[in-house]
């Protein structure tokens, strides 16, 4: 089935661009990585060049890299294309996942030839056991080529296939350019890791994308800047000044780091947290409280940001409730560990101008009595204004034009940015023309309502009436939790001796430092939060009468009681008596930013008026591109943005990274040098395998030989999931996958390896699967060992780690427990004296441990290592036995795969497996498995 770019025949394609065309035919003539801006069509380009080599037929294509969404397009999109082009070969795509296919269903699969989209773990697996031969591949094509790092299964994929294959093609995409310019010589390193030698840049600004684009089909495109209302220009400014100041004191504490990016305007890029947090972490143990608190602190902060422009005012106000009680101490502590921006001035002035735009304190006319009272102010979005003048100017157009002059469908088809933002506008769009009959004070005039119109303005008060009484109902019952909440933490903290019951009693009637209020109070107009005795913002409280005359304010009107509630979920019970087609010019579309699902949303819905209610790159280019693409359908777009906001910034700063990438990659490109040791397919030189197959493997170690076979490694397929195989085999050890129940590495006949991570330490340890693991190495092995595997670029310490080890044994029934990762590693060796313990700083340091175990070691028999802890008689013990027993003690605590059949074989009943002693126990299953069955069984006992 192999050759240099498959057989294809002559098909119709589906590339109407020029630029498609292009691209499309340069990738039939060699192999190369394309890199892509987004939004330009890069998933039509990958079906096309797929269903050439499909409609040729007799080839074995294989698509590494995609998810199961992407699967489905692609399958969608292949069979379309067999269907127009009528091609008898064509299969279309063969998904093989571990939902489906056993090992023989796969070998006849792939013995026949297509398509097929493959998940990388099976894949590597299947290539490793010969059971899908690379020399019969015809070509790989992987999607996502930005994340093809060295350690990565898909590097490992096809450094297995350029092994063996030498004519097959390798093609590779990616419309993410901004990883490949990070770093020493990225897009170098990464074409390495591809086994590519060519490149092909497609940005924007090329000369043939940018001919296709801006031709004589041009959308109508209007752009409209809405200014923010000047509480939320407050907020913007107050939530940056707490950015920047957080970002300063970053870089104080963290001199010695490269923090060129570490800024205002890189703050506003998507990736900023894990930047910051990928240069930190191997440093991150010694790092102050304080610092790590503004790590975190920055996240909070951007989803702020975020959340001003998206939420309305009453969810932003909510948000921010549940902020500063996530960030303050907790009841009755004397600490200062909040967070460093609530002590600044404009944290004051988040959370104040937040509330304001929701309710606010007006006094009454009685001057004599001094009480205050709330009114609701309930703020709208500025954009919702814009967006209702803009939907009466579509229904003008339409009514005006009612017959379509084109083939678009009059569809109008809104974009936001996620699915909370297409709530938020369908309620707006179906309530924005109710008005209840009490009307609410303008946020900035508060002026009265005119009555010298008769057509009332669209407005949100209904829905904004109904989301602030469902507020005061939410902060009423999490005011009753929080209380709950203190008494139980004040009755354990002063030993069940404070008698509090929904109060802070032991405080005299008074909160204790710092308390969590979540009820607003002051009494002053406007009641706005408080200072703390440090400095610190508390949450303000209101009144109960305030709160009274509020809700009874907001009341539902006759006309708000009429509307029903919002539908949350449709039980489709009546489906048969509402089902209906809409008239397609009838119909609002309102969907979230989708990545290439969006290409497809174009193309199926077919609108004429498109309203971009939030900015994005990729869907611009995307309007572009269909707008190009069909003479016959006119598109008028609606951009909104708001005026000088962070928005527009975060849209104007992706355009520019993106171009910049683009520029770094072109000057790379011009300057690049590849080499060296392979030659055009990646493979290398017969005499370099040859010599590193020398090694030292022989009694005495003086001499040296080549070997005719390299050194061999049994490794668990569940071991797949981290880099440590692709580093051995890169290191010329042979790989056999198999499925072990004792250890994941056997190095030799007498060497087992148990690897585990730092997490999987942690797990192993609470759930005492790790003892149960080391029994049973030490039956079957006579050198069992312990590997701890740190990550290659954290801290190589058990620090880090403290916190998340401190509570393992906090519920053990061990009496000489410890909390503590350290302790529970000297009970392991107190436990089991001769295993051996790896510490490992990273998987390459790993790999060379491996190799160097192996010296002057025989080799180790995969069939062996497989038949261990498996073996005739527990075979024969399942099959005699009754199956349904044998599943419910597997899910009874300590009762593994391994041993459930000596278990069964011991006791000869469930029932004595229930009554048995742990003494009865250990000699069937091992002393730690054994005591956890039986406190299983005998847990009313114990406790």
């Amino acid at each position: 089935m192999s050759s240099s770019n498959g057989d294809a025949q002559p098909v119709k394609l589906s590339l109407p661009l020029k630029y498609q065309q292009e691209l499309f035919q340069e990738l039939r003539q060699k192999d190369e990585l394309v890199i892509i801006a987004s939004g330009l069509g890069l998933p039509r380009i990958v079906t096309n060049l797929l269903h050439s080599y499909d409609a040729a037929g007799n080839n074995l294509i294989l698509l590494v890299g995609a998810d199961d969404r992407e699967n489905g397009w692609i399958g969608e999109a292949l069979a379309e294309h067999a269907a127009i082009s009528m091609s008898p070969r064509a299969r279309g795509l063969s998904v093989v996942n571990t939902d489906m296919m056993s090992v023989g269903t796969r070998e006849k699969l792939y013995a026949q030839g297509g398509i097929f989209s493959i998940t990388s773990r099976i894949l590597v697996v299947d290539l490793l056991t010969n059971l899908l031969n690379p020399e019969t591949i015809t070509g790989m094509i992987v999607l996502h080529a930005d994340k093809v790092v060295a350690t990565s299964l898909e590097a490992f994929i096809l450094r297995i296939y350029r092994q063996k294959n030498k004519n097959g093609f390798l093609k590779a995409f990616s419309d993410a350019p901004e990883p490949f310019t990070t770093g020493f010589a990225p897009l170098t390193s990464m074409m390495r890791n591809l086994f590519l030698r060519q490149v092909a840049l497609w940005p924007r600004f090329q000369v043939s994308v940018a001919h296709s684009l801006e031709g004589k089909k041009k959308a109508e495109v209007i752009e409209l800047e809405i200014p923010m209302s000047n509480s939320m220009q407050d907020i913007q400014r107050a939530i940056l000044e707490c950015v920047e100041v957080s970002i300063s004191e970053l870089k104080k504490s963290n001199t010695g780091l490269e923090m060129g990016d570490w800024n205002v305007d890189g703050a506003l890029h998507k990736q900023f947290d894990m930047i910051v947090r990928r240069q930190l972490d191997p440093v991150w143990h010694r790092l102050s409280w304080k610092t790590k608190q503004i790590v975190h602190d920055l996240t909070v902060l951007r989803s702020m940001l975020r959340h001003l422009v998206t939420y309305d005012a009453v969810s932003f106000n909510k948000h921010l409730d549940t902020i500063l009680a996530a960030h303050s101490p907790p009841p009755g502590s004397t600490k200062q560990n909040q967070s460093p921006w609530l002590f600044l001035d404009a944290a004051h002035t988040i959370f104040d101008t937040a509330k304001r735009r929701v309710y606010t304190g007006k006094a009454t006319k009685n001057a004599s009595q001094d009480i205050d009272s709330l009114k609701p102010v309930l703020e709208e979005q500025p954009k919702w204004a814009v967006l209702a003048e803009v939907m009466d100017e579509i229904d003008r157009d339409l009514y005006f034009s009612p017959q379509l002059r084109d083939d678009s469908n009059g569809t109008i088809l809104i974009m936001c940015s996620d699915t909370g933002q297409c709530r938020q506008l369908r309620e707006y769009l179906q309530n924005m023309n109710v008005h209840p009959e009490e009307g609410v004070i303008d946020v900035e005039k508060e002026k009265e309502e005119s009555d010298d119109t008769d057509e009332k303005e669209p407005s949100a008060a209904f829905m904004m009436r109904r989301k602030l009484r469902e507020y005061l109902q939410w902060k009423e019952e999490f005011k009753l939790i929080s209380a709950a909440l203190f008494a139980e933490t004040q009755n354990a903290q002063n030993g069940n001796n404070t008698g509090v019951k929904g109060g802070p009693g032991s405080f005299r009637g008074k909160a204790p430092p710092n308390k969590r209020r979540r009820v607003r109070g002051g009494g002053s107009v406007g009641v706005a939060p408080t200072r703390g005795t440090h400095g610190n913002v508390l949450a303000a409280e209101d009144k109960p009468s305030e709160v009274a005359s509020l809700l009874s304010d907001i009341q539902p009107t006759e006309v708000e009681a009429t509307m029903k509630d919002e539908i949350v979920a449709d039980p489709l019970e009546d489906m048969e008596d509402y089902y209906q087609l809409y008239d397609t010019k009838d119909l609002v579309v309102i969907h979230a930013f989708d990545g290439d699902m969006d290409e497809h949303i174009l193309e199926e819905v077919k609108p004429k008026y498109i309203i971009m209610y939030e900015p994005d790159v990729a869907f611009v280019r995307r309007i572009e591109v269909y707008r190009s693409s069909h003479n016959d359908r006119n598109v008028r777009v609606y951009f909104l943005s708001y005026k000088d906001s962070v928005e527009e910034q975060r849209y104007l700063s992706s355009v520019r990274r993106e171009k910049d990438a683009f520029t770094k990659l072109i000057k790379e490109k011009s300057s690049m040098a590849l080499t060296i040791t392979t030659d055009a397919h990646g493979i290398e030189d017969p005499q370099e395998a040859f010599l590193r197959t020398i090694n030292t493997r022989i009694a005495g170690g003086g001499r040296l030989a080549a070997t005719a076979q390299p050194p061999r490694v049994v490794v668990d397929v569940r071991e797949f999931r981290s880099s440590l195989p692709s580093l051995l085999h890169g290191r010329n050890l042979i790989i056999v996958p198999c499925m072990l129940t004792v250890g994941d590495y056997i190095l030799s006949p007498s060497i087992c390896i148990e690897r585990k991570s730092i997490k999987d330490l942690i797990s192993s340890f609470k759930d005492g699967r790790l003892y149960n693991q080391a029994e049973t190495m030490f039956q079957h092995y006579k050198s069992p060992m312990l590997l701890i595997e740190f990550d290659q670029n954290k801290s190589f310490t058990l620090e880090p780690f403290a916190d998340l080890s401190g509570s393992l044994s906090s519920t053990s029934s061990t009496p000489n427990a410890s909390s503590d990762l350290q302790s529970k590693l000297v009970l392991l060796t107190l436990a089991f004296p001769n295993l051996r313990i790896i510490w490992s700083s990273s998987p390459y340091q790993t790999a060379e441990i491996f190799e160097s175990l192996k010296t002057q070691e025989p080799e180790p028999d995969p069939i062996a290592a497989v038949r261990i802890g498996l073996d005739g008689e527990e075979r024969e013990g399942d099959q005699v036995f009754n199956r349904e027993p044998q599943d419910m003690l597997r899910v009874v605590p300590g009762v593994t795969g391994t041993n459930v059949g000596r278990l069964v074989r011991g006791a000869g009943s469930l029932k004595e497996v229930a009554n048995a002693e742990v003494e009865e126990l250990e000699p069937m299953i091992g002393r730690e498995a054994g005591r956890k069955v039986w406190a299983f069984f005998n847990k009313s006992v114990v406790e």
